[in-house]
């Protein structure tokens, strides 16, 4: 397998089918370190030399306090490939975890993606990359499914809450054994996170029930996006969408008074 024509054709095929880059765009492009969006990166900047549309890439690194190795093979990596490169210190991040050495990915990404944000603003970028990867999407469904009650995975496309920047994910037809094995064939230079190596964690837990899941079910991440593309929502239970025979779709959850909690119980 070309690995590297397998990555643009999927890369390219999602930017495509999203409209996520436009002519004169500006892409901060999230590089946290680790494989896949070094393999996005590199994607991007691939990518920019063919494309007929002209846009601009640039890196960025957000530093919390957990990369497990020193960033100076990353710097050196950037600079051999002409990148410009932001490398911040997010202050923020490191009293969070002086203050709350415990406390979960989520706050941590929080903190992660204002920072991303504020570094995107310096640098005059409209859009910002994200390396999540088909696994990614995948696990964002089931945690969401498993652990929030709701049917949500994440968006290809979307925009910051104050909409100055556009956010892309071009790595959602790209399983991680692609990216992983890409890294490697390319040298890629990673900087572990320390979070990466977690264990007992939602995120950790998902990811080894799909593993499991691969064995019996090879194309099983492949199922869930098409699952995710092909949403059939008179099949589900959200009255918003549901036809209860009056000629007309419900408005929404609240328009029909529930049933006591306790009947409910009883039922």
């Amino acid at each position: 397998m070309d690995l590297q024509k397998t990555l643009l054709r999927s890369v390219g095929k999602a930017i495509h089918e999203y409209g996520m880059i436009r002519e004169g765009d500006r892409i901060a492009v999230a590089v946290s370190g680790g494989k896949d969006s070094l393999a996005l990166l590199d994607a991007l900047l691939l990518l920019q030399k063919r494309a007929p549309i002209g846009f601009t890439v640039r890196a960025c690194t957000v530093e919390q306090g957990k990369f497990l190795r020193p960033i100076e093979p990353l710097a050196d990596y950037m600079k051999a490939r002409g990148v410009d490169w932001t490398y911040f210190r997010d202050e923020p991040s490191f009293q969070l975890l002086e203050e709350q050495p415990d406390h979960g990915c989520d706050l941590c990404s929080r903190y992660r993606r204002r920072a991303v944000y504020e570094i995107a603003r310096d640098l005059n970028a409209n859009v910002v990359a994200l390396g999540h990867t088909l696994d990614d999407f995948c696990e964002s469904l089931l945690r969401n499914t498993f652990y929030t009650g709701r049917l949500s995975a994440l968006p290809a496309v979307t925009y910051s809450r104050a909409r100055d920047f556009r956010l892309i994910r071009p790595l959602v037809f790209v399983p991680e054994d692609i990216t992983q094995r890409y890294a490697e064939e390319q040298g890629i230079p990673i900087t572990p996170c320390v979070c990466s190596h977690r264990t007992g964690t939602v995120r950790r837990n998902l990811r080894e029930f799909l593993d499991e899941m691969k064995k019996t079910h090879p194309n099983v991440l492949e199922s869930m996006l098409s699952a995710m593309k092909s949403v059939d929502t008179p099949r589900l239970l959200d009255r918003r969408f549901l036809d209860t025979g009056t000629g007309e779709l419900s408005t929404g959850p609240s328009d029909i008074d529930p049933l006591p909690i306790l009947a409910q119980e009883t039922l």
